[in-house]
């Protein structure tokens, strides 16, 4: 039986209550804790986050925030939580994918976009608003992001020849140079078999055979002796910026941040870029004063001028179509963050389409893979 959990006491109000224009005058939540554990990734991005959400929050309500960056391992560790009976995180920033595996689980709260978000400005409510993007009863969806590549712009071994397109990580004779990839199949596996002819149609259509996660596997090691395996977001900017990496991959986020922010020699690759979705799960398992709790930040956050104000620290696309028009300038640069958007027309001239179903589908069994065949 699935349930949509209510808010309670001076809480239980419409959503409508609470838009972009009326933040400042955030209801008080009744019957909640006075502290939050956040967890999300680190860096550039959780800064992003804390600045135009959390810090606010806090002005407001008084609310001690705590924030934990291991949302790379909140899978498993929700799943310990949860088997132990000791649910220690309130809001965790996951990908939809992870959102999808938690939510079949049970391990996440299903929400109700049109109770326990905010309304759009002009009262279309959140449903309509997020659209398609809900791809979970349990998933609230905060920024599209993709996953790209960068590179050093004056590595004196390319002979001034820069990368055009994705398929230059695997050829180490025109770029020679280390790669920084994410320790994990998702995403290395659908380059690999684009780079090894497979239409991008086709991919996960050959993905879900033993013989095409041995194709990809196959492509992956042409370049394994070169590769810098990373785990945390922040890992490729920082080893493009001190020469260590010539060419890797990250979110386009953390690129924008070492390219206009530390004017560092490196360059955007946006060709096969693999949009995806990031946003809010809320666990199961917590005390009612926790939950609303967590429910009470999630609306203030999710609201249309949270999400363009997020806009302001980092070049992701929010998720409600009422903040596009006011995504504005960068809070300390004061350049247009619109052209650095990975849905800018002219970055998306060739992107890839991550299929979120597949991989929460087939997470474990590739994990399970692909790790197997990095101890090799």
């Amino acid at each position: 039986m699935k349930i949509i959990y209510g808010l309670t006491g001076a809480f239980a109000l419409s959503a409508v209550a609470l838009t972009a224009s009326a933040a400042d005058e955030l209801p008080p939540c009744e019957n909640c804790v006075d502290e939050l554990t956040i967890v999300s990734w680190g860096g550039a991005y959780s800064n992003s986050q804390i600045q135009a959400y959390s810090k606010p929050y806090e002005a407001l309500t008084g609310v001690k925030i705590i924030n934990d960056e291991s949302s790379n391992e909140a899978v498993p560790k929700l799943r310990a939580m949860n088997e132990a009976n000791n649910v220690t995180w309130d809001i965790v920033d996951v990908v939809a994918s992870d959102a999808i595996r938690l939510c079949d689980e049970g391990l996440a709260m299903e929400i109700d976009p049109d109770e326990q978000l905010a309304a759009a400005p002009d009262g279309t409510p959140a449903s309509e608003d997020f659209g398609d993007l809900l791809v979970s009863e349990c998933f609230i969806p905060q920024i599209v992001y993709s996953t790209t590549f960068g590179y050093r712009t004056d590595v004196e071994a390319w002979g001034g020849k820069t990368p055009e397109n994705v398929c230059a990580v695997f050829d180490t004779a025109t770029y020679p140079g280390k790669r920084a990839l994410e320790k994990r199949p998702i995403n290395n596996m659908e380059w690999a078999l684009i780079c090894d002819g497979v239409a991008k149609d086709d991919v996960y259509d050959v993905l879900s055979t033993d013989e095409g996660v041995t194709q990809a596997l196959d492509k992956l090691a042409t370049i394994k002796d070169d590769v810098i395996w990373w785990s945390a977001g922040a890992e490729t900017p920082q080893l493009l910026a001190d020469g260590e990496a010539v060419i890797g991959s990250t979110y386009n986020g953390r690129l924008f941040s070492v390219i206009e922010e530390q004017k560092q020699p490196v360059a955007m690759l946006w060709d096969a870029q693999v949009f995806d979705l990031d946003g809010w799960i809320i666990p199961e398992g917590l005390s009612e004063e926790r939950r609303n709790r967590a429910l009470h930040y999630i609306m203030f956050a999710t609201d249309t001028q949270r999400l363009a104000d997020q806009s302001k620290y980092i070049s992701y696309g929010p998720a409600r179509k009422s903040s596009a028009p006011l995504v504005g300038q960068h809070a300390d640069l004061g350049i247009d963050m619109a052209p650095h958007m990975p849905t800018d027309p002219a970055n998306a001239t060739n992107t890839f389409l991550y299929n979120y179903e597949w991989w929460a589908d087939n997470r474990d069994d590739l994990d399970a893979k692909f790790q197997s065949w990095l101890s090799q």
